[in-house]
């Protein structure tokens, strides 16, 4: 996006209203999604500049502030989309459908030593998503695992969608599934 040098200042002068936007209309961690508040900011400059480029008078900050909001919607929509996909994945249907304590226990032993089976056998990549899988299982996001482990959340994404094919691919883990489900 090519901005002239009078359009990059009408940015400048308004980049408050991307936090505006932020404040008004995302409540909390949870609408977030993979994103935090620095990455949502960069998302609504984007339509901040849009906004600038596209201005044919009037409100501008009205104008703008629907943009904003537009393409902050737009990136969390397809977060989520991705996410849902992704999560599919290695679903196991059923999980909860064993109603006894102790058999849960038991096969949550199974579906643990599986996966530690399947980590050591795994290439370097698909060891940090099964890590990282572990970790969101544990309710982190993906922000908070690419922190500790030094890494961006898209690509801690990548991680784990690689680590959950991996899994599903796994005949211990297939047994697990089929006890769940019998």
């Amino acid at each position: 996006m090519k901005l002239t040098s009078v359009q990059r200042q009408r940015v400048e002068e308004n980049l408050g209203l991307v936090g505006k936007v932020i404040r008004d209309k995302v409540r909390g961690i949870n609408q977030m999604g993979i994103f935090d508040f620095h990455d949502l900011f960069q998302i609504g400059c984007l339509g901040l500049c849009k906004a600038v480029m596209t201005d044919r008078g009037g409100n501008f900050s009205t104008y703008a502030y629907r943009l904003i909001w537009n393409e902050i919607c737009d990136a969390l929509i397809y977060a989520t989309k991705r996410q849902e996909t992704e999560l599919k994945i290695l679903d196991m249907p059923g999980f909860g459908a064993v109603s006894d304590p102790l058999e849960q226990i038991i096969l949550q032993a199974e579906v643990q030593n599986g996966i530690a089976r399947a980590r050591k056998a795994a290439n370097p990549s698909t060891k940090k998503g099964i890590d990282a899988l572990v970790l969101h299982a544990r309710g982190y996001s993906c922000s908070e695992i690419g922190a500790e482990m030094h890494a961006a959340p898209n690509l801690v994404t990548a991680w784990m969608a690689k680590a959950k094919q991996y899994l599903r691919r796994q005949p211990e883990l297939q047994r697990a599934i089929q006890l769940v489900n019998a």
